[in-house]
C-alpha cells in the first residue's frame, strides 16, 4: 500500500503536468437495471503503463460486488496486449490509496479520529489506505444498514455510528465511500479542520452537499474529468456550478499540482478541505504496473499465447 500511494504521487503529477495522456470516461448504460458499462483508457509515463479499464456499475446486484473490472494491460514501447487483470481488486486498491495520498497532503498533521461512511469494499479499502498516512486514535463506521455498520466496525475493531451525522461530529478525517442517493457529508455536522474525501457516485445522486462544497477547499485529480459531463464528472461539483452556486475557478488544485509543489494545500488549520475523485485511468496504470511487476517476480498467473492459439 505505501508503495502504490507513492506511485500514484507520480501518476497524478504525470497526469497534472500534461505528460499523461487521460480521455475522460465513456459509458454504455443499461437503464432496465441502473447499470453502466465505461471505458477508461490511459497513458501514466511515470509508471512505464499503458492500460485500458473495463468497469460496471450495477448498484442493484445482491451477492456480487456493485463494480466489477477487468484492466488490459499494452506493453507502451509497441502497443502489444501483455497482461488481463482482475480490474474489481485494483480498483478497490488504488481508490483507497488516493484518497490516502489526498489525506497526507490535506489532512492535519495532528488528525486523530477517522469516520468512514460507507460499508463496501471501498471501506475496507479506505480503512487500509487513509490509516497509512495518519495515526488514528478511533475510527468510526456508519452505513444505511446498522447490522453492516456494526459487523464491519467488528472486523475493524472500530466503532459503529448511529447515523452520518455521529461518524462526522468531531472527525479530522472523513472518508464517504458510498452508493449516494443524497449528501451523507454537510456542512453542519464538519468541524472546522475537517478534511473530506469523497469517492461515491451515482449518475443521479451526491455525496456532498452545496455548503461544503462552497466552503471548502476543493482539489480533484483532473479538473477536466470532474466537471466534465457525465459519466466522467461529479455531480457535486457539476450541480454547484449549474446552478452559479460556484463557478469551475472554485476548484483550487488538482492533486498532481500539489505533489509538484505548483500549488498549495492547506492553508489554515481550521480550514475545510474537500477531495472529490471521479476515478482516472492514471491510477488504474501505476497500480497495474505494480501488481504485474510483482506477478512477474512471483512467478503468479499464467501465460498465455494469442498470437498461437
Amino acid at each position: 500500500m505505501d508503495e502504490l500511494i507513492d506511485a500514484l504521487a507520480g501518476a497524478m503529477a504525470d497526469l497534472s503536468a500534461g505528460r499523461a495522456s487521460v480521455p475522460n470516461r465513456v459509458a454504455a448504460f443499461v437503464d432496465e437495471h441502473d447499470g453502466l458499462l465505461g471505458a477508461m483508457p490511459g497513458y501514466a509515463p511515470s509508471a512505464g503503463a499503458l492500460v485500458s479499464k473495463l468497469v460496471t456499475l450495477f448498484p442493484h446486484n445482491s451477492g456480487l460486488p456493485t463494480h466489477q473490472a477487468v484492466i488490459a494491460v499494452f506493453d507502451p514501447e509497441s502497443g502489444r496486449p501483455t497482461a488481463l487483470l482482475d480490474g474489481t481488486a485494483i480498483t478497490a486498491i488504488r481508490t483507497g490509496a488516493g484518497s490516502a495520498l489526498a489525506t497526507r497532503l490535506l489532512a492535519r498533521e495532528d488528525a486523530a479520529t477517522l469516520a468512514i461512511l460507507g460499508t463496501g469494499v471501498q471501506a475496507r479499502s479506505h480503512v487500509q489506505a487513509v490509516t497509512r498516512v495518519r495515526d488514528f486514535d478511533e475510527i468510526r463506521i456508519a452505513g444505511r444498514d446498522p447490522a453492516k455498520a456494526q459487523a464491519l466496525a467488528n472486523e475493524l475493531g472500530a466503532r459503529a455510528a448511529a447515523s452520518w451525522q455521529e461518524a462526522c461530529d468531531g472527525a479530522d478525517v472523513v472518508c464517504a465511500v458510498t452508493h449516494p442517493h443524497e449528501p451523507v457529508v454537510r456542512r453542519d455536522w464538519l468541524a472546522p479542520g475537517t478534511h473530506v474525501n469523497s469517492v461515491g457516485y451515482d449518475p443521479r445522486g451526491r455525496e456532498v452537499d452545496d455548503a461544503t462544497v462552497a466552503g471548502a477547499l476543493v482539489v480533484v485529480e483532473s479538473r477536466a474529468a470532474a466537471l466534465a459531463p457525465l459519466p466522467a464528472g461529479a455531480l457535486d461539483l457539476r450541480e454547484p456550478i449549474e446552478r452559479g452556486l460556484i463557478t469551475g475557478d472554485h476548484v483550487h488544485a488538482e492533486i498532481g499540482e500539489l505533489v509538484s509543489g505548483a500549488k498549495p494545500g492547506r492553508t489554515s488549520p481550521d480550514q475545510i478541505t474537500l477531495y472529490k475523485s471521479v476515478g482516472v485511468a492514471v491510477q488504474d496504470a501505476a497500480a497495474a504496473a505494480l501488481v504485474l511487476r510483482a506477478a512477474r517476480e512471483a512467478g503468479a498467473g499464467r501465460e498465455v499465447d494469442l498470437e498461437n492459439g
